[in-house]
């Protein structure tokens, strides 16, 4: 790419630009606890079985099955209880003929029973047991192994790990998962106009939204996200400031100072130093800027806040997911537009719309200004326009890139 701010790039290409500055993260070993939506860097075998012993599957009573198989309501079979098998119990006495062991949940099976008679089809005898059903052979047993062999692979590599892998893996005893590090970002929004939310605000002064929005999308996308507060437009601070911190990250992301105007201080500071920046063939959010500055990757979007958001959904997320070995994608639908819509000539342009899943519709929220933040709130999706259609009737089947669960 030409460092000069009218190269004209489309969307895939400036997509592409974005995704080769961040390469897959390393390996790192992480307590279970830290591990939730990250990528499995390696697979994950059992070192014993699941279940790791033959256990009962109900609350009941451990019993010979031709102890009880003449046992019915009209006829039942009583029984003396010589053991209380708890869940935790350590050893295992065996079960002599003619007798029972009463037994509970996850409990082992002691040697010489072949069946549970769950407490249902008992009196619930402490000391001796009324049985009026017959059991049959391995009825209620959970057999060691019928889950998960010993040496069998439980999570494949590339696993994204949610509550159910993280389980398995603590259940075949992992106590730290290796995983794919979790991209360092820092979000930087720049602006001498910005005041921090809650503080005094005077005429000409806006509260800072930008680097709360980012900072949020970053986390949910998987990443660690730092937050740097309100450098002013000055090309010495914000080099003299980044300076400081960016070793610590692998990605910089910044929103404003990157249009053709004057006081553009982040495409002051890093044109001519690793950052290119051009314009895209899109609507919202036209000027970009990518690079490395001071050796770490930088994506510089644009200051309005719609238009922040829209370029962070189409092309650093992606990239963040891509680099940590998750899914990169939001989901893609189509939908039926509900009203008419235009859109510029030879841009791509991305309206926010609300998505009825259930009838297929799409309802735009808002106009296309990059401005509009209350409206990209009340969205749920974007409406993706090619770069050919200039005007769209209601009715018209759209791609949609759905942005909320």
């Amino acid at each position: 790419m030409s460092s000069q701010q009218n190269t004209l790039l489309s969307v895939d290409q400036h997509r592409a630009a974005v995704a080769a500055l961040l390469p897959v993260t390393p390996t790192v070993r992480l307590p279970l606890a830290e591990c939730l939506g990250l990528a499995l860097a390696e697979p994950v075998s059992a070192p014993l079985p699941l279940p790791q012993f033959d256990n009962s599957a109900m609350d009941g009573y451990a019993v010979r099955v031709a102890d009880v198989a003449a046992a019915r309501d009209s006829t039942p079979v009583m029984l003396p209880v010589c053991e209380d098998l708890p869940a935790g119990r350590t050893d295992s006495p065996p079960l002599q003929p003619g007798t029972a062991h009463r037994i509970m949940t996850g409990a082992p099976i002691p040697p010489g029973a072949d069946t549970v008679v769950p407490v249902e089809h008992t009196d619930g005898g402490r000391y001796q047991v009324r049985i009026d059903t017959a059991g049959q052979p391995g009825a209620n047993i959970r057999r060691a192994g019928d889950d998960v062999a010993t040496g069998a692979v439980v999570l494949d590599a590339a696993t994204v790990l949610g509550p159910a892998q993280l389980g398995v893996a603590a259940a075949v005893g992992c106590a730290e998962l290796p995983v794919r590090r979790r991209v360092r970002v820092l979000v930087l929004s720049t602006g001498s106009e910005l005041v921090e939310p809650g503080g005094r605000l005077e005429h000409g002064q806006i509260y800072e939204s930008n680097g709360t929005l980012l900072t949020a999308a970053v986390r949910e996308a998987g990443g660690h996200a730092e937050q740097l507060h309100f450098v002013p437009d000055e090309v010495e601070q914000l080099d003299a400031t980044l300076a400081e911190r960016l070793a610590r990250f692998d990605l910089l992301v910044t929103s404003g100072g990157v249009s053709a105007g004057a006081y553009e201080v982040v495409k002051d500071a890093m044109a001519g130093h690793g950052v290119d920046f051009v314009t895209v063939a899109m609507q919202p959010g036209s000027p970009q800027g990518a690079g490395r500055y001071r050796g770490v990757a930088v994506a510089a979007l644009p200051g309005n806040p719609v238009s922040s958001s829209v370029s962070f959904e189409v092309f650093v997320r992606p990239a963040l997911r891509a680099a940590m070995g998750l899914p990169a994608t939001r989901p893609q639908r189509t939908a039926r537009v509900a009203a008419a819509l235009d859109s510029p000539s030879g841009k791509r342009q991305f309206r926010r719309g609300a998505l009825d899943s259930d009838s297929g519709v799409v309802t735009p929220v808002g106009g296309p200004g990059s401005h509009l933040l209350g409206a990209l709130a009340r969205s749920d999706c974007l409406i993706e326009i090619d770069e050919e259609t200039t005007a769209v009737p209601s009715g018209t089947v759209l791609p949609v890139l759905v942005t909320s669960p």
